[in-house]
């Protein structure tokens, strides 16, 4: 490509700055012009990133967001919630195409940003004007060709959409769901926590936030535009796995007695047909996160319970990177069909085995 699409990243030093670089290093359509951060300031990306040692001379620059988007055409933001929405803000006028992997344009509803991210939303008109697409390519592909923002789903919301999104689609997800999903310590990011400590997460499996995890209204939200019933709740428990990367999601929902295994296996192949990511699994086995972890693929699979009175319970499992898919390489494939690329491009290959 002669003239390369010019990327900046905006809060390069963690882990999904991590990976977003080490995708469009490699882009052929795309050249990474300037990285800014708040901390590490000066250092090459190599010093920081040791896997990507020796593969581009850019370093780590502070200055204000308005400067680091001057000539460029998109601009990926890889920083936390509340402080993105006012880098946005900063920059939404400058005409750069924005890439958010943070939850600050996901919802639609005000009211609930407020209550699961606990400030007000600064810009709140543009959580409900269709300012930012919501980017699921599984989902939402077709509003994403067109789409100049592009708000990127969050990782647990991924995973457990992913996995309920046949029954979502195929109109047989309604009432109560009760979600358990394990996730990775790369997830709570770079800088270290006690929670991420490697002598305690190595040998141990915690919860936190349960049931009020702020991904909550995103999955509702997801599954109702995908054909979930206004009925539909979520309790949801995250669970901190002693591994580095992945997610694996469980979740528990009821459908009439009437549903047969056909009619499931039908909904699962209707729903990702053709998807080049998702994975349906068979023979024995349900998802795991060792397929997976490293790709940005996707491990779907599901059981179906005895009758009991006039219902049967779905079991829908689902796993995924939370790096990649979960973050920086769903970010990569939503911008690829934005620019009407091939949205395999850079995220083709398959993880790590073992």
């Amino acid at each position: 490509m002669a003239n390369k699409v010019k990327a900046v990243l905006i809060g390069g030093t963690g882990y999904g700055g991590a990976e977003i670089l080490r995708r469009l290093l490699f882009h052929p359509n795309v050249e990474v012009v300037r990285i800014t951060a708040v901390d590490n300031i000066g250092k090459k990306v190599g010093d920081v990133h040791f896997n990507l040692a020796g593969l581009t001379d850019l370093t780590f620059q502070e200055m204000p967001p308005a400067q680091a988007v001057a000539g460029a055409d998109v601009a990926f933001l890889a920083m936390p919630h509340k402080t993105t929405a006012k880098v946005v803000l900063d920059i939404i006028n400058s005409g750069v195409r924005i890439v958010d992997l943070s939850g600050d344009f996901r919802l639609r509803d005000a009211a609930s940003y407020a209550k699961y991210y606990g400030v007000e939303h600064p810009a709140p008109q543009m959580l409900t004007d269709g300012t930012f697409t919501y980017g699921m390519p599984e989902l939402n592909r077709e509003a994403i060709r067109k789409a100049r923002y592009i708000a990127s789903p969050g990782c647990f919301a991924t995973t457990i959409a992913l996995g309920l999104l046949p029954l979502a689609k195929a109109g047989l997800l309604s009432g109560p769901i009760h979600t358990v999903a394990a996730t990775g310590s790369s997830g709570s990011g770079a800088n270290p926590q006690i929670t991420t400590h490697h002598p305690l997460r190595a040998a141990n499996l915690r919860t936190y936030k349960p049931l009020e995890h702020q991904h909550i209204p995103e999955i509702l939200q997801t599954l109702r535009i995908a054909g979930g019933k206004e009925d539909m709740s979520l309790e949801f428990v995250p669970v901190s796995a002693p591994l580095p990367r992945g997610i694996f999601s469980t979740s528990f929902a009821e459908v009439p007695a009437s549903v047969t295994q056909e009619q499931l296996t039908a909904a699962w192949k209707s729903a990702f047909a053709n998807e080049p990511f998702i994975r349906i699994v068979g023979g024995g086995r349900q998802p795991e996160v060792v397929g997976v972890s490293g790709s940005n693929y996707v491990e779907v699979g599901f059981t179906l319970g005895p009758v009991t009175g006039n219902t049967r319970r779905v079991v829908c499992f689902s796993a995924l990177d939370n790096l990649v898919k979960g973050g920086a390489g769903q970010s990569i494939q939503s911008f690829n069909v934005m620019m009407g690329w091939d949205e395999r491009l850079t995220l083709a290959e398959p993880g790590l085995w073992p």
